[in-house]
């Protein structure tokens, strides 16, 4: 038995054959058991594989895995062994990654100390105990900076490196918690009359939203976070740490700064394209121009010296523009009625007392109009120029209620 087990391909065939008959609806205490007692140890790395294969394979789809990923995730809970634990540095993004998730569980001990004490409370106690737990609850909201971080900066790596089935099945769940988690604040917000009343909404509206929480610490401690380590690079690990306060954290403000080793952070690239190259990513020429072609709005830009630079030219231009006025001082570009407004918006911008000016025409040839100049600055803040942007939101202004399915515009 101990050499079918230690066969990593046997094992994984075994794992897979298990995960199909939890998706066809057998006992998963059942099959628990008998993962525990053949598997003894289910290595992470072979989790991510069999879901990746039964993905790849077309046996489920992603929609399916995504079904059954709590079901068999609480299969694997505890039975899943990590062969030897990595050694994550202070500040790097796996460090703060666990160490938020340390905080998230200490507010879910709150919750349940909280829905222990509930069992013995009386109609009087009801509002202050609300009170306690809308406070967890608004914590709970926190947590939505940590998956937007997975969701933005961690997966693309992992796609990267041809790991596509986890991050899309995780992500589902993140969206799966974030609606739960709607629920229990607009649950928490309608007037409760009882004790009886909160213990109902505790029970079939926060505990499951709690336990989608709890059980994501588990699916990143045991399976995304070392699998993740185990595939990335420390240069991709850098740029994830760099862009990582964009994002912003949950409940815990990392003090640590973490440099990798043997990466030259100075000067490492998140773009290798032969390609028009920003800090953002990267275009070619064609994609470029068709991009500001397409655009919903005009864009022109004057630089420092108060010449025009660039203009997008879109088929349906509020104003019109033609290549004569590139290098052209932007106030030989208005009516000299205007010009004053012209000369107030530049001094204003470069003396760094303003940086937005907004205007707006009600009836300009039947459409309502909408103007900006926004100052350009750099780094440090020294004036670059102004972009005026100009969009013509005469449909926009008739928008009522929402628009949630699927309509393409009528041409």
């Amino acid at each position: 038995m101990s050499e079918y087990i230690n066969n990593s391909s046997q094992r994984k065939e075994l794992l897979r054959h298990l995960l199909i008959r939890l998706h066809e609806g057998e006992n998963p205490e059942v099959l628990r058991k008998q993962l525990i007692e053949v598997l003894k140890g289910i290595p992470y790395n072979e989790v991510v594989e069999v879901e990746q294969e039964l993905i790849n394979s077309n046996t489920l789809s992603e929609s399916e895995i995504l079904e059954f990923c709590d079901l068999h995730t609480a299969v694997l809970d505890g039975s899943i062994d990590i062969e030897k634990a990595q050694e994550v540095p202070a500040g790097h993004p796996v460090d703060t990654f666990k160490q938020e998730n340390i905080v998230i569980q200490q507010e879910i001990d709150k919750f349940n100390k909280t829905k222990e004490e509930l069992e013995s409370i009386t109609d009087s106690q009801v509002s202050g105990y609300v009170m306690q737990l809308r406070g967890i609850f608004n914590n709970f909201s926190d947590i939505d900076k940590h998956y937007k971080r997975k969701e933005y900066l961690l997966f693309p790596f992992l796609e990267k490196h041809l790991i596509t089935g986890p991050p899309k099945v995780m992500w589902g769940k993140h969206d799966e918690t974030r609606e739960a988690l709607k629920g229990a604040h607009s649950a928490l917000s309608s007037s409760i009359g009882s004790a009886d009343e909160l213990r109902s909404i505790t029970k079939l509206i926060l505990d499951p939203a709690v336990e989608m929480i709890s059980g994501m610490i588990m699916k990143e401690e045991q399976i995304l976070l070392p699998m993740a380590m185990d595939t990335l690079t420390e240069e991709e690990w850098y740029k994830i740490y760099e862009e990582t306060p964009d994002f912003g954290y949950t409940l815990f403000d990392p003090t640590d700064e973490w440099k990798p080793q043997n990466v030259n952070i100075e000067n490492h690239e998140y773009i290798t394209a032969d390609a028009i190259r920003l800090s953002s990513g990267a275009f070619n020429i064609d994609e470029l121009e068709a991009l500001f072609l397409h655009l919903p709005i005009d864009i022109t830009f004057v630089d420092k010296n108060d010449k025009v630079r660039f203009f997008s030219h879109s088929p349906n231009r509020v104003f019109e523009r033609n290549r004569s006025i590139i290098g052209r001082d932007v106030r030989m570009c208005h009516p000299p009625g205007s010009v004053h407004i012209v000369e107030q918006i530049l001094e204003d911008f470069k003396a760094g007392k303003e940086n937005k000016a907004t205007f707006w025409l009600s009836n300009f040839m039947g459409r309502f109009i909408y103007i900006e100049y926004s100052a350009v600055r750099g780094k440090d803040g020294e004036y670059l120029g102004v972009v005026e942007v100009t969009q013509d939101i005469s449909a926009l202004r008739k928008l009522e209620g929402d628009q949630r399915l699927l309509s393409y515009e009528k041409r």
